[in-house]
């Protein structure tokens, strides 16, 4: 089945995400790809969707954060995006209040996680910002930091505004908080669509644990149950999961029941809410540093312990 790629663009306003944006547009058409594009801005009026040419398919979530307030428009929009254009790939322009974590929470919806492969979180610096990052409140200093961490690249923008002395200081501040990412110095967000679409993590078997662990970043995984499972086996199984295991949701089906149960986990603490009708049975997970291989086991003997 084929995979359309995803990019989710993060970044603080004004850090340059939409010229980022315009030139991978630019470079993903000039290479004969079939792209598509949701912007999401927290006001009632789009500011940018000019800036994106009409034969390429966009979809706007005005009004609200994709991260928290508008998920089920988001997910009725990706569907739509799915169904009717097939794209070999969608950029996902955040508002710049938008969380890494909560953002991949929001794209993931187990009705098509399957047919979505996130290669990457594109973050966008600009700067100067990062310079006197300690002049706004704590909240957007953490918010900004948190960007930087879940990143896989990091585009240090409007880097003809600053000194030599101050690429180092910023560069070197920005690796001590995601020494994994790709750290790029630019102006106007001139990234290459090479290292773009380089990014994701491909499994290298014959690598040692501790190396793999430490190539990972903050990842997905989906996992589709054959049949019910457990309700003990299935909540000791949650109770073992390592701490970096941030969300989890889908549908899961239990021995005792007709239908499914929609499932959320966040910050460890389960939701249950019953469905009636059947429903395909993906779990998607979001963790940083997992093994997924060794959930999948687990999940597997889950399965196998039903006669």
């Amino acid at each position: 089945m084929k995979q359309t790629e995803v990019y989710i663009l993060s970044g603080f306003l004004g850090s340059g995400k939409t010229t980022l944006l315009k030139k991978l547009l630019k470079a993903e058409k000039e290479s004969g790809r079939k792209v598509a594009v949701l912007m999401n801005e927290l006001g009632k009026v789009s500011i940018d969707s000019d800036e994106v040419n009409d034969d390429v398919p966009l979809k706007e979530l005005l009004g609200g954060c994709i991260c928290c307030t508008i998920q089920d428009k988001l997910e009725a929009q990706l569907q739509e995006l799915l169904i009717t254009h097939q794209p070999d790939c969608i950029y996902i322009e955040t508002t710049g209040a938008a969380h890494p974590v909560e953002t991949l929470d929001a794209v993931l919806s187990p009705l098509f996680a399957t047919q979505l492969h996130v290669k990457g979180i594109l973050t966008v610096v600009d700067g100067r910002l990062w310079l006197e990052r300690r002049t706004y409140s704590p909240q957007i200093q953490q918010l900004i930091s948190e960007q930087i961490r879940h990143a896989d690249l990091i585009v240090i923008n409007k880097s003809d505004e600053l000194s030599e002395g101050e690429k180092i200081l910023i560069t070197t501040g920005i690796q001590s908080l995601n020494e994994k990412a790709i750290v790029i110095l630019t102006t106007y967000s001139n990234v290459s669509i090479k290292q773009i679409q380089s990014l994701s993590y491909e499994k290298k078997p014959h690598l040692n644990k501790s190396h793999v662990e430490n190539d990972l970043k903050l990842s997905t995984f989906v996992y589709s149950f054959s049949k019910a499972v457990d309700l003990d086996a299935f909540e000791n199984f949650l109770q073992a999961l390592p701490d970096t295991i941030y969300r989890i949701k889908g549908y899961v089906k239990f021995s005792s029941t007709s239908f499914p149960y929609l499932f959320q986990f966040s910050y460890g603490m389960p939701i249950y809410i019953k469905e009636e009708m059947n429903m395909p049975l993906n779990l998607v997970f979001i963790g940083e540093n997992i093994l997924w291989d060794e959930i999948s086991s687990k999940l597997e003997e889950l399965e196998k312990k039903q006669v």
